[in-house]
């Protein structure tokens, strides 16, 4: 074990990539497990990889690539109407598909298949972390303006039509950000690292918060705690950031477990 390698400069803007996808992703997860789209982390997150991809097949970045795929399966999502995770399902049926085409098809694919679905956090450069600046930010302005009327939505699916509300705008704009930033979580922590942290923190929180407010106070610190552990402890056992992240994960998920039912 070298404890050297926490404080070299190397790893100081990976750190920091995943430190602001960690703060970002839970929280997304948290309206995404309300409005029962939680499967949508994984086929954003697919979709993100094969267009990754295959942005490096026509020689553009991966983290450049990602977004366009993810994007454009939130607008089919939102402008074809679907709802639920059946259309996610497909997404995720899709992009794994087009995912091990292009790996098979090119000569740099096979390496980067495997770095999408591992997680390339220690190699993560400026330009992820500019990516994960503009999400990060995207999310802190948007989201206290999308969540009310999200979650009204939810509750109360006949106020936006008897009002004539344009509910599309929150709708299409909430999708296009998951798009976005499980994009930029897939090209940096790997598809099951990032879907993991969208997933797990919401999950625990939703069945041990009280109230909306803990509950995304609680999904943060999950996230964010497992984040560091997990950082920590794979740079110092030399293993691969995203199964590690993914198996702290699953540790709070049965710690909160436990807890819950004492």
């Amino acid at each position: 074990m070298n404890l050297d390698l926490l404080f070299d400069p190397l790893f100081r803007i990976p750190f920091l990539v995943g430190l602001l996808l960690a703060a970002t992703l839970p929280p997304l997860g948290v309206v995404l497990r309300l409005r029962n789209e939680w499967l949508a982390a994984l086929g954003l997150a697919h979709l993100a990889g094969a267009s990754g991809l295959l942005g490096l097949a026509v020689g553009m970045p991966a983290v450049l690539g990602a977004p366009l795929g993810a994007v454009a399966g939130a607008l089919v999502k939102s402008l074809g109407h679907f709802s639920g995770n059946t259309v996610y399902a497909v997404m995720i049926l899709v992009g794994w598909a087009t995912t091990l085409l292009i790996a098979s098809n090119t000569s740099l694919g096979s390496v980067m298949g495997h770095a999408l679905v591992e997680g390339q956090l220690y190699f993560a450069g400026g330009i992820h972390l500019a990516v994960a600046v503009v999400v990060a930010v995207l999310m802190a302005v948007a989201l206290p303006w999308l969540m009310p009327r999200l979650v009204r939505a939810q509750l109360f699916p006949g106020y936006e039509v008897s009002n004539r509300l344009p509910a599309w705008q929150w709708h299409v704009s909430f999708d296009v950000l998951a798009a976005l930033a499980m994009a930029a979580g897939a090209g940096s922590l790997g598809l099951m690292g990032a879907f993991a942290l969208v997933f797990v923190p919401p999950w625990v929180s939703f069945r041990l918060a009280s109230n909306w407010r803990a509950g995304l106070w609680i999904s943060l610190g999950i996230g964010l705690v497992a984040y560091l552990g997990a950082f920590v402890c794979a740079l110092i056992l030399d293993q691969p950031f995203g199964p590690v992240l993914v198996a702290f994960l699953v540790v709070v998920a049965a710690v909160a477990q436990l807890f819950r039912r004492r």
